[in-house]
């Protein structure tokens, strides 16, 4: 499979390598740099986007246009979902994209789903959410705890919303750090006067994205629609 990164950083540098070991070819490196017109996208198969929230839709628009699937890894783009959906759906293309390509923090998802059905009738235990990651993460909190947050809220009817600072106990607190060098950690806590439950998801590197992106790259290829991390997994499983 040829890929395209759009987005060399850390990240792209990480996805390039598990690229490699699993028999694929990486035939363009775009950063700020490299303009997207400049790249032969006929010899792409699937772009791989880590770039910026801002970026990302017209990013995603572009690869639909020259019929290239994508698989998006940034976050904090979601407002423009509606918008892209109905282009890509119109142009027959091919789009998915996740707040975490992690295969660990996608199983954590799951988890955190069931414990927050669970506890739901057990009202005396607080939530409370909390997240680590790198300095030049942009987005706080990450879209990682956005997806655990609104998944808690999906399965929790005692919660309405989160926020960074609430202000009332029908907002789930969550707290963003940011801390150098740490890839991202993920805390849910159900606090209560006798005890606490605790769950955690703690990443040591890039690799566990990084081949959850290539993955996703995988199963995009030759298929057309959008799609999310839960279908990756679906069909690993």
């Amino acid at each position: 499979m040829r890929i395209a990164l759009l987005g060399y950083g850390k990240m792209g540098k990480a996805i390039e390598t598990i690229a490699i070991e699993r028999g694929h070819q990486v035939v363009a490196k775009i950063n700020s740099q490299i303009s997207l017109d400049s790249i032969d996208w006929s010899a792409v198969d699937v772009c791989i986007e880590f770039t910026r929230p801002e970026l990302a839709p017209k990013h995603i628009a572009y690869c639909v246009q020259k019929h290239v699937p994508i698989v998006v890894g940034t976050t904090a783009w979601q407002d423009a979902l509606t918008a892209i959906t109905e282009l890509v759906k119109k142009s027959n293309g091919a789009l998915l994209y996740a707040s975490n390509f992690s295969v660990g923090v996608n199983l954590f998802f799951e988890l955190n789903r069931q414990l927050a059905a669970l506890m739901k009738d057990h009202v005396a235990y607080q939530i409370n959410v909390s997240e680590t990651h790198h300095v030049q993460k942009l987005d706080a909190p990450s879209g990682t705890a956005v997806s655990l947050l609104n998944d808690i809220l999906d399965n929790n009817s005692n919660y309405t919303s989160w926020a960074l600072e609430p202000t009332n106990s029908q907002q789930i607190p969550v707290q963003a750090h940011r801390t150098p060098d740490v890839p991202g950690t993920h805390e849910i806590s159900y606090n209560s006067e006798i005890d606490s439950i605790r769950i955690e998801h703690i990443a040591h590197n890039r690799k566990g994205f990084a081949l959850g992106a290539i993955l996703a790259s995988e199963f995009i290829y030759q298929r057309t629609g959008i799609f999310t991390m839960a279908d990756v997994l679906k069909n690993k499983l």
